[in-house]
């Protein structure tokens, strides 16, 4: 069984039980941000976001983290220094959305945020933006609820093409691409900025307009 990387055979019983708590808070924490969605487009007829997708972390994934970051691959690690197991990821059209987005989540009672890393105002030193959510949600078991993190990241349409190609880079050179590449990759993220930052005016100017261009 691949659960046996990470644990023995007496702990697979635990780790069935730890994963079905992760992909259960990934269900939950999707149809939450689905109803916003529903809400937001039926009382204020805009949609901030264009699509959500999610994923759980496999067990190879979480072995080599662990591993990479210096903590035993067992149960109690997973839960102890890995936020990301279950992850979600938002993907709006204008920065200005992100921020919404994120309030709305922020908002919800049963949703407890752990961290906020914004690296939309502080981006990476690659160029990477993104903002992300560390937060709790609660799994409610026979025995009681079970409050479980989850990782949310919210980005724009053109942050998210740029990390994709960052990640594919990443993992083809395991860290180490050529310095031609990453200084591409940085010249990139400075013109997918402005072309948010171009986007975002443009809309913001449309607002102010009616259907014949007239403002409002």
């Amino acid at each position: 069984m691949a659960n046996e990387i990470i644990i023995g055979s007496d702990e697979v019983k635990d780790w069935e039980t730890l994963m079905f708590l992760y992909s259960s808070a990934l269900k939950k924490m999707n149809t939450k941000i689905e109803i916003l969605r529903e809400e937001f487009i039926a009382v204020q007829n805009y949609n901030p976001i264009e699509h959500i997708t999610s994923r759980l972390k496999t067990p190879q994934s979480i072995m080599r983290k662990l591993k990479r970051e210096g903590h035993e691959p067992n149960l109690q690690s997973m839960q102890t220094y890995l936020n990301d197991i279950a992850g979600v990821r938002i993907v709006c059209s204008f920065t200005s959305d992100i921020y919404k987005v994120a309030d709305m989540i922020s908002d919800q009672n049963d949703i407890k945020v752990l961290i906020i890393k914004d690296y939309i105002e502080n981006p990476k030193p690659n160029g990477y933006k993104s903002y992300h959510m560390i937060v709790t949600i609660p799994i409610y078991l026979s025995g009681g609820p079970v409050e479980t993190k989850v990782e949310i990241q919210i980005r724009t349409i053109a942050m998210d093409f740029w990390a994709s190609l960052e990640h594919k880079i990443y993992y083809k050179f395991e860290g180490n691409a050529p310095d031609y590449i990453k200084d591409e990759l940085s010249e990139c993220a400075k013109m997918i900025n402005a072309l948010d930052e171009r986007m975002l005016s443009l809309n913001e100017a449309v607002k102010k307009l009616d259907g014949k261009g007239q403002e409002i």
